[in-house]
Parts: C-alpha cells; structure tokens; sequence
C-alpha cells in the first residue's frame, strides 16, 4: 500500500467517523490580549458533539480564525464523550446539578412532551438523543456555564439497573 493510498484510508475513517456525529457551536467569543507590538485577536468556540444515541461530548477551541477554533473544540469533544444511560425516549430520574453559578435542573418527561429547555441546555439534550425532557436553568444566564453544567448534570445520571 503506497502513501496516497494510506492517506485517502485515513480520510474516509475520520469522515465516516464526522459524519456519525450532530455538530453544534454554541458561543463564539472574541479575545484580545494587548502586547508591545500591538492588540492580539483571537476567537474562542464553544462546541457541542453528539450521535444522537446517548453519547455527547464539550470541546473549548482557540485560535485565530472561527473554522479552526471549531476544529479543535469538535476534535476535543469528540475525544471526551460522555456516555448517557437513557431510559426510552427520556432520562431515567431527575436530577439538580450546581456547577459554579449554573443550576440545572433537568426531569423526565412522557412520551410526546419534546424537549423543553432552554438554548445551551436544549443542545447538549438534543445531541444526547434525548426526545422528552423538562429542563429549567436556575442560575447564571452564561452558555459555557450552563453547558458544563447540563454535561455535569447527564454524567451523573444512573441507570435503573445501576441503582438496584
């Protein structure tokens, strides 16, 4: 097998490996740090990864332009996903979770309900594969913040058997 013919593998791999996963960007922040030479742009991308069938994941990525910065945070979060154990169409229990001065609440809905939560929580419920949920975020209005605290919030989520 040749280089080319290696190359062309390990792209079909990582875009066979992308396309299983949803995609969304949260937050895009612009950052400048003052230096001697002048002001230094940055962008900061908060990103969003899910299947839709119980794994979801949260990457921050940095860099100068927004299509690399979603790179990064996407490779990240592809990197770290986090299983969450379902039950159906729903979360098997309800949960609060305090995460700095986010507070999330999030509780299982009957079939049909949809999901019923607010921008930051509704796309990492959504990612998830979560369809009936009832969501209310209790604490500060800052998307990163309700992210981790949503992500927080489905890492500790047991499973029926768990408890038994």
């Amino acid at each position: 097998m040749n280089r080319d013919q290696r190359t062309n593998q390990t792209n079909r791999k990582t875009s066979e490996l992308d396309s299983e996963f949803f995609e969304k960007v949260v937050q895009v922040n612009r950052v400048s740090k003052k230096t001697k030479g002048g002001d230094r742009r940055s962008l900061s991308v908060l990103v969003v990864v899910g299947d839709r069938k119980g794994r979801v994941g949260v990457g921050l990525g940095k860099a100068a332009e927004v299509q690399s910065a979603v790179r990064k945070a996407a490779t990240y979060a592809k990197k770290h996903l986090l299983t969450v154990p379902l039950k159906g169409r729903t979360i098997p229990h309800p949960i609060l979770v305090k995460y700095g001065a986010a507070e999330v609440l999030l509780k299982p809905a009957p079939i049909g309900t949809g999901v019923i939560a607010g921008g930051a929580v509704r796309v990492v419920v959504e990612a998830a594969g979560i369809h009936d949920v009832v969501s209310k975020i209790l604490g500060t209005e800052n998307k990163a913040s309700n992210v981790y605290a949503t992500l927080r919030a489905l890492s500790k989520l047991r499973s029926i058997k768990e408890v038994r």
